[in-house]
């Protein structure tokens, strides 16, 4: 296995410009929680997608295996199971699981749906396609599964796990690092592994690769505008990476208006951080931890600088431009909202930090960070949010519930 050092890639020498001036908190409105299913009956329900059939459907995740179908505006009361691998044993360790799900965007007429679990002997992420019933559009066929692609994983931890269609109708997988601390095999700068990546690939095609013996065909095509595609094969550059550099990519989410893919990448021990993702980026895991050294890396190498970054603990304040932002200690990503009820939260990208259960916003235009604040202290576990057909915002926690975000004083 090749560790990428100078290997020179497109991509690797952009540098994003942060903003130093104070930020405004002013504009950004408080919000609330709001119990969206109050008679529902989960178990760590981790991610939750709206079908994209205009059946108003939400599709919820539980991490020990299952995904509960109910409808919008019902109590939770009629949840249904649509498909069910907790036989297969997925959570064995805390970051493992049944961990992601997405729909086909033409999931109306080829009821395919995608997801992404863990398994054992060997330790491994799966990414999977499987079919909904032609005759019960509430229950999935576990014999139409057909694996996509198989990640070796050397731990149990930084799993990533999110699979989601881009406006550009392709896949993208987060993954992580591997896991253990301190990135061990320094995974987040080689680019022949999979680790430590955003992934994008083509679940509508199939693309053929190696010669002679070698040549094998792959259970989906790698699109022919990925970053690294035309890099030579002796580098053995994957070219399913779309970004590397990232640490645990926890949630990620394209901007409905302008297109701009956003991620929250988990810390290591000192900082969390905000990206705004681009082709080829590479955001400097483990050389960079936020805006800040971490590992010896390769001298001629530049990375991404992130959006915004947070510290774990009040005394590391006097070291980031972002003074004012409170602390915490696991960052999820979440949505920039575009929903239509709160027209305050427009265009303020709302992010959460698991842990401490916070939750904030942040305005960006014109390449800055001009508004930040906290919209709400509270003191659930907040381990993803969702986005409904209308771009309304749920949050989903760890005591088992999933509430709707509001904004109490929306005029």
């Amino acid at each position: 296995m090749l560790t990428f050092k100078a290997i020179t890639i497109p991509g690797i020498l952009l540098v994003a410009l942060s903003v130093t001036a104070p930020l405004s908190a002013a504009a950004l409105p408080k919000v609330e929680l709001q119990d969206a299913f109050p008679a529902a009956k989960l178990d760590r329900p981790l991610w939750m997608s709206a079908a994209p059939d205009g059946t108003e459907r939400f599709f919820i995740v539980e991490q020990q295996g299952r995904i509960l179908v109910t409808r919008k505006g019902g109590t939770g009361a009629e949840l249904t199971e649509f498909l069910n691998i907790v036989k297969r044993e997925p959570f064995v360790e805390n970051e493992e699981g049944l961990l992601g799900l997405a729909f086909h965007p033409g999931f109306k007429t080829n009821r395919l749906f995608y997801v992404y679990y863990s398994q054992q002997k060997p330790r491994r992420s799966v990414i999977s396609e499987f079919k909904a019933s032609a005759t019960d559009p509430n229950q999935a066929e576990l014999a139409s599964e057909r694996i996509l692609l198989e990640i070796p994983q050397p731990y149990w931890n930084h799993n990533g796990g999110q699979v989601s269609f881009g406006p550009d109708g392709f896949l993208y997988i987060g993954s992580g690092d591997g896991g253990a601390g301190n990135d061990p095999h320094n995974n987040g700068q080689n680019m022949s592994t999979l680790l430590a990546k955003l992934l994008r690939i083509d679940v509508n095609t199939r693309t053929t690769i190696g010669n002679g013996p070698y040549r094998r065909q792959l259970a989906y095509g790698i699109p022919k505008d990925n970053p690294f595609v035309q890099e030579s094969d002796r580098y053995g550059v994957r070219k399913e990476i779309w970004a590397s550099g990232l640490r645990n990519p926890w949630r990620f989410s394209w901007d409905r208006e302008t297109g701009d893919l956003w991620l929250g990448d988990v810390g290591q021990e000192d900082w969390e951080e905000v990206n705004r993702i681009v082709k080829g980026g590479n955001y400097g895991w483990p050389v960079r931890e936020g805006f800040h050294h971490f590992k010896p890396g390769p001298e001629s190498a530049r990375y991404i600088e992130p959006i915004l970054e947070y510290p774990h603990q009040p005394s590391q304040m006097k070291n980031t431009k972002f003074s004012e932002h409170s602390t915490g200690l696991s960052i999820t990503g979440g949505y920039v909202y575009r929903g239509k009820k709160y027209p305050a939260l427009r265009g303020v990208y709302v992010y959460a930090d698991y842990n401490l259960g916070t939750i904030w916003g942040l305005r960006y235009q014109n390449g800055k960070v001009v508004e930040q604040a906290t919209l709400l202290e509270q003191p659930k576990n907040i381990v993803s949010f969702a986005e409904d057909s209308d771009g309304e915002l749920y949050v989903l926690c760890f005591d088992d519930k999933i509430f709707k975000l509001t904004v109490p004083d929306a005029k």
